[in-house]
C-alpha cells in the first residue's frame, strides 16, 4: 500500500501554536534527513493514524508531500500525552531506498515450550524486541522464533534466531529474549516465621544459642555478688 502524507510547514512555533494545530485535527512534525534541516511541518492526525494501522507499524514507508515533492519517509519517534494518550509531536526521517537502515522489530514466540506443556515451568519473557539492519524494502513486521523445544532452566538468545534473508540482527548475540523457569514456592512458614524455623536456615539450632549465653549469665550473676560482699 503506497502511503502518501500531505504536509504544509508550519509557520507558528511554541507550544501554544501546536496546541492551537491539535485542537483543528493536526499535529507538529518535524523532518530530519539528507538535505533537509530540520524541516518544521503540519501533519493531519488521522494521516499518521492510518500509518500506524499498518502491519509494520512505525516502520512502515510512506511518502511524504512538502514543497512540491515526495519523498520515502518513515516516522522516527512519537511523542504522546501520558495523560490522555493524545499524539502531540512527530519525528519523521528520510529514508533512502538503496541505503540499510536501523530498525526495532517485534519478536513472535510460536510452540508451547516442553517445559511448560509438560514439566510444570513458566514462560519469563525478558526481550520482545531486537534491533536489525536491512535495507527499507527488506523490512521484516517480525520475526518469528520457536520454542517448543525449551526445558526448564534453558533459554533462547539473539544467537539462537534466524533472521530472514537481507536481516542482519544487531542486538548482541548474547542478549536473553525469554526462559523457562521454575515457580517460586510457596513459604513453608506463612507471615513471621518461628523461631524454629530462622535457626534452620541460619544452620543452627535454638538450644546451641541458649547454652551459649548462660556462662555470660552466670559470670554476670557471680560479679554481682562479689560487688555485695566488696561492700
Amino acid at each position: 500500500m503506497n502511503i502518501i502524507v500531505k504536509s504544509e510547514n508550519r509557520e507558528g512555533l511554541g507550544k501554544n501554536a501546536s496546541r492551537r494545530l491539535r485542537k483543528q485535527g493536526f499535529v507538529p512534525a518535524i523532518l530530519y534527513g539528507e538535505g533537509v534541516d530540520s524541516l518544521p511541518l503540519v501533519l493531519r492526525k488521522k494521516d499518521i493514524a492510518q500509518v500506524l494501522k499498518q502491519e509494520t507499524g512505525e516502520n512502515t514507508l510512506f511518502k511524504v508531500a512538502f514543497d512540491a515533492q515526495e519523498r520515502d519517509t518513515m516516522i522516527k519517534a512519537l511523542q504522546i500525552d501520558p495523560t490522555t494518550d493524545e499524539l502531540i509531536h512527530v519525528d519523521l526521517i528520510l529514508i533512502s531506498m538503496d541505503k540499510p537502515i536501523r530498525v526495532t522489530v517485534p519478536i513472535v514466540h510460536r510452540g508451547e515450550p516442553n517445559g511448560v506443556k509438560t514439566e510444570g515451568g513458566f514462560t519469563d519473557f525478558v526481550t520482545r524486541e531486537v534491533e536489525v539492519e536491512c535495507l527499507p524494502r527488506d523490512i521484516p513486521e517480525n520475526i518469528v522464533i520457536d520454542i517448543s523445544d525449551l526445558h526448564i532452566q534453558q533459554s533462547f538468545k539473539v544467537e539462537n534466531m534466524t533472521p530472514p534473508a537481507g536481516v542482519k540482527i544487531i542486538t548482541e548475540p548474547g542478549t536473553v529474549l525469554l526462559m523457562i523457569s521454575l515457580p517460586h514456592k510457596e513459604e513453608e512458614f506463612p507471615g513471621e516465621k518461628p523461631e524454629e524455623a530462622v535457626a534452620a536456615e541460619e544452620g543452627q539450632e535454638p538450644e546451641v544459642i541458649k547454652k551459649e549465653r548462660a556462662p555470660k549469665e552466670e559470670e554476670g550473676e557471680k560479679a554481682e555478688k562479689k560487688e555485695k560482699k566488696e561492700k
